[in-house]
C-alpha cells in the first residue's frame, strides 16, 4: 500500500511511520519543510500543498495539529488550535476530492473532546455532540473532511482518547512529578479518563485502514476508562511511589485556566463499539498492565 501521512513528528505519527514501513508499506511524509525528496510539502496556513504527489496514493493518514496540552490557552492560542485542524483538514480533503484518483481511504484525527463533560455516562459513537471549546472544534475538525466524504473516499474519523507513551503527550508530563512521589488526583477524581496505549493506537489504524467496513467516527480508546483517581493510584503503583499530593479543582484553574475544565476536569467515559463489533483485540487493554508495559515495570 502507499500512503501519506500528516502530523509525521507528533506522538503517534512518530510510530506510525516506521510501523507501516516495517509492514512493506511505501510512505511519504506530508510536512512544513524538508529535505527529503519522497516527502510531499504543504502551508496549510497559506493554502498550499503538494497536490501532485498524491498520484497513485491508496491511502492518507491525517494526523497533523497542534499540541493541545502545550499551554495556557489565550485566545490567539485556541485560534491556533482550531486553524491547525479545521484549516488543514479543508484544504487536504479538498485536494483529495478534486483528484482524478482519489485514495480510497482518508484516516483523519479527531478526539473525545467532541463529546464534551459528560459525567458518568456512557459514550459510544453514536452518542450526540457535547458542549464547550473542544467540542466546537472537533466538530467542525471532521465536518472539513465534507468534500472527501462527497467524492466518494471512505472517510474514518479517528476519536483519540489519552495517548499513553512514555515519549510524549500527558503520560510524558506526569511522569517527573509523579516519580519524585508528588502525584495526585486532580479535582475531586471522579472524572473519566478514557485511554489507550500508543501500540494500540497504531494498531487501530492499521485496523481501519484495512477494514472497509469502518467509516465515519471511530473511539480510540480501550474498553477500559477510569476515573481520574483510579489512574492516579495504579500510575503510583506502577512506579511504586506514593500519590498523596492532589491539585484540588480550584487550584487546577487557577493554573491552567480554561484548559483545565476542558482537559483536566471533564469526564469523558467513552466504550470504543464500532471498533469491539470488528473483534479487535486489544494488546493493554486494563490500565496496570499497560502502563508496567510502558515504564518497563
Amino acid at each position: 500500500m502507499k500512503l501519506v501521512v500528516s502530523g509525521s513528528s507528533g506522538l503517534v505519527g512518530r510510530a506510525l511511520v516506521p510501523f507501516l514501513q516495517a509492514g512493506g508499506h511505501t510512505v511519504r511524509r506530508l510536512v512544513r519543510d524538508s529535505g527529503v525528496a519522497e516527502d510531499l510539502t504543504w502551508r496549510p496556513d497559506r493554502g498550499e500543498i503538494d497536490g501532485r504527489g498524491f498520484a497513485g496514493i491508496d491511502a492518507v493518514v491525517h494526523l497533523a495539529g497542534e499540541p493541545i496540552a502545550q499551554a495556557r490557552w489565550s485566545a490567539e492560542r485556541k485560534a491556533l488550535l482550531r486553524d491547525s485542524r479545521v484549516v488543514g483538514t479543508r484544504l487536504l480533503a479538498a485536494t483529495l476530492a478534486h483528484r482524478p484518483d482519489p485514495p480510497k481511504v482518508l484516516l483523519c484525527a479527531s478526539a473525545i473532546g467532541f463529546y464534551g463533560d459528560r459525567g458518568d455516562e456512557w459514550l459510544t459513537e453514536t452518542s450526540a455532540l457535547g458542549h464547550g471549546y473542544l467540542a466546537d472544534v472537533c466538530r467542525e475538525w471532521e465536518a472539513a473532511a465534507s468534500p472527501a466524504v462527497e467524492r466518494g473516499i471512505r472517510v474514518v474519523h479517528l476519536r483519540f482518547g489519552v495517548v499513553l507513551s512514555p515519549h510524549g503527550g500527558a503520560l510524558q508530563r506526569m511522569l517527573p512529578p509523579f516519580r519524585l512521589g508528588l502525584g495526585g488526583r486532580i479535582g475531586h477524581g471522579r472524572q473519566w479518563l478514557s485511554w489507550i496505549a500508543l501500540e494500540d493506537g497504531v494498531g487501530v489504524i492499521a485496523k481501519v485502514l484495512a477494514d472497509e467496513s469502518l467509516r465515519g467516527p471511530v473511539n480510540v480508546v480501550t474498553p477500559s476508562p477510569v476515573t481520574n483517581a483510579e489512574f492516579t493510584r495504579t500510575l503510583g503503583r506502577a512506579l511504586s511511589r506514593p500519590t498523596l499530593l492532589p491539585m484540588p479543582g480550584l487550584v487546577a484553574r487557577l493554573a491552567f485556566g480554561e484548559m483545565a475544565d476542558e482537559l483536566l476536569l471533564a469526564s469523558q467515559r467513552v466504550r470504543p463499539s464500532k471498533l469491539e463489533q470488528t473483534g479487535f483485540r486489544f494488546g493493554w487493554p486494563e490500565l496496570e498492565g499497560a502502563l508496567r508495559h510502558l515504564l518497563g515495570g
